[in-house]
C-alpha cells in the first residue's frame, strides 16, 4: 500500500557504506523507521561500501556522486538534495565537519538536522592527524555543531564529549544507543560456522570483530593472548581487515602463536562467529558506542572490554554483564581472559540485557526526537 502524501520524509546522510559499526547502526535505523511507515531516503556521498547489497527495497539510495575535494563536494551536492527534495529531517552520521548543517544553511532548505554524533570525537581527533587538521577539527565542532536542531549521541560518553567540546549544556543532547539487535542480526547468529576451530571438542575460541586499526590496538589482544596461552590451551581470532594487518601478522609470527591465532579478514556474518565464541574481547582504546559489545552480548556471548571512552562500560552497566580491564594492559586483558573462560556469564542474563539495544526500543526513541522536531515546524506553519 503507498504510503500517504503527508508521511514525513527522513534522510540518513552517511559518507558511504562502507564495513563500520557506526554505519551498519544507521542502517539499522533507517530500517526500522521504514518498517513504521517513513519514507526513507539514504543519501551517501559516495555509493560504495561493503553494506550495499544489504539495503532494503523499502528505503531509497541516492547518490550525491561526490568527488574530490570531498568536503566541498559532498556539502555542496547535499545543497542540492535538500534544495529539490525538502526532506522533513536529515539524520547525518560520520559527519565530522558538519556538512549537513552547512548544505541546509546553503539550501535555505527547512529540512530539520539531527546529528548523529558515534564517536568520542575528542579521541579521534588526537589519534588521526593530532597535529594537523586533528588540532583544527575541535574549533570547527564547538563553531558549526550548535547549528544543528538536534544532536543525538551514541553514549553518554560521547555526550558528555561533545558537550565539553562545544560549550552546549548537556541535558541538551539526546543519549540513544545505538540499533544493533534485529531480527535478521538473531537469525544470523543461528548459522553454522564454517571454520574447524568451532567442531567440538576444540579448544575455547576467544573472538575479536573490527577494522584493523590503532583505534582498536589488537596488538594489546595478541600480547593478553600469548600470557592466556601460556597458561591454558585456546585460540584467538580476529575478524576484519585494515591497515594493521602486516604489522599483526608479524607480532603473531614473533609471539610464536602462528598456530592458535587466525585473522580471516572481514565476514560477512560476524554474528554467528559471536555466537560460537567462547569470549569476546574488546582492546579499543576508544569507542563511540562499540557495538560489536552489544551484538556479542545478543550472542549470549561472556565479553571481556577495556574501560576505554566511552560506550563499553555502558553497555556492560559498569561490570554487571562482562568484565572491564584498563587501556593499553596486556597482563589485565589476559586475567580478564582467563577469568571469563574459567567461568562465563549465563547466556539468558546477557540475552535480556541486550534488549536495551534492540531496533524496535532504539526507534522508538528516534521516534519521539522526529516528532518534537516535525511537531514544532507544523506548529510554526499554523
Amino acid at each position: 500500500m503507498p504510503l500517504p502524501p503527508s508521511t514525513p520524509s527522513i534522510s540518513v546522510f552517511l559518507p558511504a557504506l562502507e564495513g563500520g559499526g557506526a554505519e551498519r547502526a544507521m542502517l539499522h535505523l533507517a530500517e526500522g523507521l521504514a518498517d513504521r511507515g517513513f519514507k526513507i531516503d539514504l543519501v551517501l556521498a559516495e555509493t560504495k561500501g561493503a553494506y550495499l547489497d544489504t539495503v532494503p527495497s523499502t528505503i531509497r539510495i541516492v547518490d550525491l556522486k561526490a568527488r574530490s575535494p570531498l568536503l566541498v563536494s559532498k556539502t555542496l551536492a547535499l545543497r542540492r538534495y535538500l534544495q529539490q527534495e525538502q526532506p522533513s529531517v536529515l539524520l547525518s552520521a560520520l559527519d565530522i565537519l558538519s556538512s549537513a548543517t552547512w548544505a541546509q544553511r546553503l539550501a535555505g532548505a527547512s529540512t530539520r538536522i539531527v546529528m548523529c554524533v558515534q564517536t568520542n570525537l575528542s579521541q579521534q581527533f588526537r589519534d588521526h592527524q593530532p597535529h594537523t587538521i586533528g588540532r583544527i577539527r575541535p574549533k570547527l565542532v564547538r563553531l558549526f555543531y550548535p547549528w544543528a536542531d538536534a544532536i543525538v549521541a551514541a553514549s553518554r560518553g560521547v555526550a558528555e564529549d561533545v558537550a565539553q567540546l562545544t560549550g552546549m549544556p548537556a541535558d541538551t543532547i539526546q543519549v540513544i544507543y545505538n540499533p544493533v539487535v534485529t531480527p535478521a542480526v538473531l537469525a544470523k547468529m543461528q548459522q553454522p560456522v564454517d571454520h574447524p576451530w568451532f567442531a567440538a571438542g576444540e579448544p575455547p575460541v576467544i573472538l575479536g570483530v573490527g577494522r584493523l586499526v590503532s583505534q582498536k590496538d589488537f596488538p594489546t589482544l595478541v600480547e593478553a593472548f600469548a600470557i592466556v596461552r601460556r597458561q591454558r590451551t585456546a585460540r584467538l581470532m580476529i575478524l576484519g581487515e585494515g591497515e594493521d594487518r602486516a604489522k599483526l601478522e608479524t607480532q603473531i609470527q614473533t609471539l610464536g602463536l602462528q598456530d592458535d591465532v587466525a585473522l580471516p579478514g572481514f565476514a560477512e556474518n560476524p554474528y554467528t562467529y559471536m555466537a560460537h565464541a567462547n569470549v569476546f574481547a574488546l582492546s579499543s582504546i576508544f569507542e563511540g558506542f562499540g557495538n560489536v559489545v552489544a551484538e556479542a552480548m545478543a550472542a549470549g556471548t561472556t565479553i571481556v572490554s577495556t574501560d576505554c571512552p566511552s560506550g563499553p562500560a555502558e553497555i556492560l552497566d559498569g561490570g554487571k554483564y562482562g568484565t572491564l580491564v584498563p587501556m593499553r594492559d596486556a597482563a589485565a586483558l589476559a586475567e580478564g581472559l582467563l577469568g571469563a573462560l574459567q567461568a562465563p556469564i549465563a547466556p539468558d542474563v546477557l540475552r535480556q540485557r541486550a534488549q536495551e539495544f534492540s531496533v524496535d526500543h532504539v526507534v522508538d526513541q528516534y521516534v519521539e526526537v522526529l516528532s518534537h522536531l516535525i511537531a514544532a515546524d507544523t506548529l510554526r506553519a499554523g
